[in-house]
């Protein structure tokens, strides 16, 4: 769970588990919905690991025109942090 007070509240996705292609549906549904939503900030929770899910998310964050920018968290680099 995302416990970091400068961020609990931002709507987040927790793709830990997930393969590669249901995790590009869920990253899909989850900033299309959000942007609809007007939400600026975003979390997308994927883990360490070996950082397969990590890099899916980056690839499809660098992709997508509507967001601004993307970065790790600095006390969780198991999340990343969409505006």
């Amino acid at each position: 769970m995302n416990e970091n007070i400068f961020t609990k509240n931002y709507p987040s996705l927790d793709i830990h588990g997930e393969t590669e292609a249901t995790a590009d549906l869920l990253i899909k549904t989850f900033i299309n919905d959000n942007y609809q939503l007007q939400n600026e900030y975003l979390i997308i929770i994927h883990g360490i690991g070996e950082g397969i899910l990590k890099n899916k998310v980056h690839e499809f964050l660098s992709n997508d025109e509507r967001v601004l920018s993307f970065k790790l968290d600095q006390w969780n680099l198991g999340m990343t942090i969409i505006e």
